[in-house]
């Protein structure tokens, strides 16, 4: 989410700044050298840190490489922590994901696509992009059973976040195989609209 740096403390200005640095340079270096081409020593001779404090940062090469899905993440299970969960929770998932979206820096946009695009031609990230997934689904049934004021039926809660994963998933494709047409509000618009789709998905014939 966006930040104004000037509210934090120095220490934490300069280590958001760090990081972000490092995820900037590495989707730069990543799209002009080639993944396998750029090592971890490039990139931290590039932003004149050691790998240290890249491991502070981030746990992997694959994890910097895929900053902007965990920047989104990260962000929306925070908000989620805060809400007071009651009612249909499909769509208290889907309206805290519309607030996400909307609250990320003005940047993300380009730095998701860009790193849709970086994914696409490379194994390794696919095969990351997928664990961070099943990490993902893992954290929000863990927040939203956390959340809950009643006992969660844990394979409902199980099945629900996994229809809210694939949703999102259905969605964000579409948005970048349209080339993100429309910027953000376009993307915004699919994700309610494939949320909209669900009843019918679930009782679609072959």
């Amino acid at each position: 989410m966006s930040d104004d740096l000037r509210d934090l403390p120095l220490r934490e200005r300069k280590k958001l700044r760090t990081r972000r640095a490092l995820a900037e340079t590495a989707l730069r270096l990543f799209t002009e050298r080639g993944y396998d081409a750029t090592t971890l020593d490039d990139l931290c001779d590039t932003v004149e840190v050691s790998k240290r404090t890249f491991f502070r940062n981030y746990r992997s090469k694959e994890d910097v490489a895929l900053a902007a899905d965990s920047d989104l993440w990260s962000a929306y299970l925070d908000y989620v922590a805060t809400l007071k969960l009651d009612g249909p929770l499909l769509e208290t998932l889907r309206v805290a994901l519309d607030t996400t979206l909307g609250a990320m820096d003005p940047d993300w946009d380009r730095r998701f696509l860009a790193t849709r695009a970086l994914s696409e031609g490379v194994p390794a990230l696919q095969a990351h992009s997928l664990g961070y997934c099943q990490e993902t689904t893992r954290a929000i049934v863990e927040t939203v059973t956390e959340g809950a004021r009643t006992d969660v039926d844990r394979m409902r809660l199980q099945l629900t976040v996994e229809i809210f994963v694939a949703a999102w998933h259905t969605a964000s494709l579409q948005w970048t195989a349209q080339g993100s047409q429309g910027g953000r509000d376009t993307l915004m618009k699919l994700v309610e609209e494939t949320f909209a789709m669900i009843p019918d998905a679930l009782i679609c014939s072959a």
